[in-house]
């Protein structure tokens, strides 16, 4: 761990979404699940999840992009952190549109004049075995979980990572943390999953709470908002473009029919930067 000594770093948020950035293009190191989870302690650099740059793999991107959870486990996809990773690229090159390269495919990121940045999360994965689920079930977009009928049936998606989504009847009144935190690891899901639960306030407009897998309630997460409008478009409950508001606040998401890619527009905020000393490593099992 002493690699990552005297590292830059920046501390962002989207919507709450507490995002950790490392740049090591310039001299790559890996960086290990201990000391993520050392790192994300909450004495130290609390985040969600902890966006990697390295250097880019394609002549047209500008990183290949690693992302671990809080604890350490490595995720796929994460929307709000893209727009963070945009976000600081944008600032620090000028360009208005900047393509980076993730696990889950190509991250295509247009910085809008207002501030805010729309990432192409790509096509949505409605396969159960590519979500992935255990087993096939009848319908991926509305089918029960054993063992948790009561709740309704789930739309599953995969979004790069895997989400269970709920509709109900008040989102707020769900008990997310103990539901969540059972569910993440039903079963069903051999890879774990994000489980969200959504409340249609209108056609256009979801409320929506969410377990993240590898880091729990979160104030925002992207790739669950953009699985939610992909699960309530094909439900029935919406059209391919809504509003989706979580406790962070709004995320713009448009289901394009073109070429069946989601499109998710949302703020980012800069919190502060720093260098990585040895005690935020220290005691990391």
């Amino acid at each position: 761990m002493a690699s990552l000594v005297d590292r830059a770093f920046v501390k962002m948020n989207g919507l709450g979404n507490e995002i950790l950035v490392l740049d090591l293009r310039a001299d790559p190191v890996d960086v290990s699940a201990a000391a993520a989870r050392a790192l994300a302690r909450a004495d130290v650099l609390p985040f969600d999840q902890a966006m990697l740059l390295y250097p880019p793999r394609r002549a047209d991107t500008a990183a290949f992009v690693k992302i671990l959870n809080s604890d350490g486990s490595e995720s796929a996809a994460c929307g709000n952190g893209t727009r963070c990773i945009a976000a600081l690229e944008g600032a620090r090159t000028g360009a208005a549109r900047i393509l980076f390269e993730s696990a889950a495919g190509l991250l295509d990121c247009v910085l809008e004049a207002d501030g805010a940045v729309t990432v192409d999360m790509g096509a949505p994965r409605l396969n159960w075995a590519e979500i992935p689920l255990a087993h096939e079930v009848a319908d991926t977009a509305a089918s029960d979980i054993p063992g948790y009928e009561w709740l309704g049936p789930a739309s599953f998606v995969s979004m790069g990572n895997p989400h269970a989504v709920f509709f109900v009847p008040d989102a707020g009144a769900v008990d997310v943390e103990r539901l969540g935190a059972e569910l993440e690891h039903h079963a069903l899901f051999p890879a774990r999953a994000n489980i969200s639960f959504a409340e249609m306030v209108a056609t256009d407009q979801i409320l929506l709470h969410v377990w993240e897998r590898g880091a729990g309630r979160t104030r925002a997460c992207g790739t669950a908002a953009c699985a939610t409008a992909v699960a309530a478009a094909r439900t029935g409950r919406s059209s391919r473009q809504v509003r989706v508001t979580l406790p962070g606040g709004d995320l713009a998401i448009s289901w394009r029919e073109s070429d069946g890619h989601v499109l998710m527009t949302g703020p980012v905020a800069h919190e502060f930067a720093g260098r990585i000393t040895p005690a935020m490593l220290a005691d990391a099992p």
